[in-house]
């Protein structure tokens, strides 16, 4: 029976390229620069001898992994918070590094296995994610992990964050508004949970938007419900049957939005004829395929991603580095949603 062939180590690409160990590490991990013609010739070894650095061995001498652990529920699954996952992994890719993204799915079990599984293969750090901007705790098996928060805050303020400007998502997409004229604005909101901070913080963006531009904001203006289409259109339909309706609807989320030109067509309203409208998240799969197209803001989740993979490299070199807690401003994205009101 043929032997398996046993690992080639980097002894053996050391000694084939007639350099010492430490040079060949410096060469892969670019931990320290080394000459372009001696790390051509290290790396012509490294394909020959079809070298694998050993991920139990990285660590050793404070060699890195290059590996980055990306850890949070549904952020694979849910589509704006996949725009974070591609964001941390194009940032990666640029230093060097591979994300490895693990979801638990709201698993507590499977959530610490995953942990185990990070720390196991001695990732570089992490990023611990929400899929929805919120409070997060960190596992306490990654006390000893350099660990940024992503799209959540934590308790404790040594570790950086970084999460969405909700209240500047809400006032530009107010702004917006005003700029074409609206004075009757009614915000179809989301229903408050435990730990969804966007909520309280986006309504109150809205409600400085409309006092700092002197716009009186009616009773039962702010109106809340389950935050997906049906409650959107539950919510529009109720605003704008009434006597004294809206002339513009800015809505907590882009499915919302779709509830509200729902109730608008139910109610014989066009969009932006009678009513104009502005969502949140700029999903493709909602925004660009309404009739007309939804002018929303967009969540810097991919910026968010990038930023938090260069944090974490830069407090990898820099031990003594102040925390950081980022709110990343939204983008305006405008389509044909929003017109002049016509009184």
């Amino acid at each position: 029976m043929e032997r398996k062939q046993s690992r080639v180590g980097i002894r053996e690409v050391a000694a084939a390229a007639g350099v010492s160990v430490t040079t060949v590490s410096h060469a892969l991990s670019g931990s320290r620069s080394v000459k372009a013609a001696t790390r051509e010739r290290i790396m012509a070894e490294v394909a020959r001898l079809d070298y694998r650095p050993d991920p139990h061995a990285r660590g050793l001498r404070g060699q890195r992994s290059q590996l980055i652990g990306l850890l949070g529920d549904d952020i694979v699954t849910t589509p704006h918070t996949s725009r974070m996952v591609l964001g941390a992994q194009t940032a990666a890719a640029e230093h060097g590094c591979i994300v490895v993204a693990l979801d638990p799915g709201g698993d507590e079990v499977v959530r610490e296995q995953q942990v185990r599984y990070l720390l196991d293969h001695r990732v570089d750090g992490v990023l611990y994610a929400g899929m929805y901007h919120r409070e997060l705790t960190i596992p306490g098996s990654l006390a000893n992990v350099p660990t940024i928060l992503l799209d959540a805050h934590g308790t404790d303020p040594k570790q950086s964050s970084v999460v969405p400007d909700e209240r500047q998502i809400a006032s530009v997409a107010v702004e917006h508004l005003l700029e074409h004229g609206h004075r009757r604005i009614a915000f179809v909101s989301a229903s408050q949970t435990n730990d969804a901070t966007a909520v309280p913080l986006r309504e109150k963006g809205f409600r400085e938007a409309l006092r700092h531009a002197r716009v009186e904001l009616p009773r039962g203006w702010v109106a809340r419900a389950n935050a997906d289409a049906q409650g959107g259109r539950t919510v529009a339909h109720r605003l704008l049957s009434a006597p004294e309706r809206p002339t513009a609807l800015f809505c907590f989320n882009d499915q919302m939005a779709m509830g509200a030109y729902q109730a608008a067509a139910a109610l014989g309203l066009s969009v932006p004829g009678d009513v104009s409208i502005v969502g949140v998240n700029n999903l493709a799969i909602v925004a660009g395929a309404l009739v007309p197209g939804l002018t929303t803001v967009g969540l810097p989740h991919h910026r968010m991603g990038r930023w938090a993979v260069e944090r974490l490299l830069r407090s990898l070199d820099e031990p003594d580095l102040v925390p950081e807690h980022l709110a990343m401003p939204g983008e305006l994205v405008v389509r044909d949603s929003v017109a002049a009101p016509r009184d």
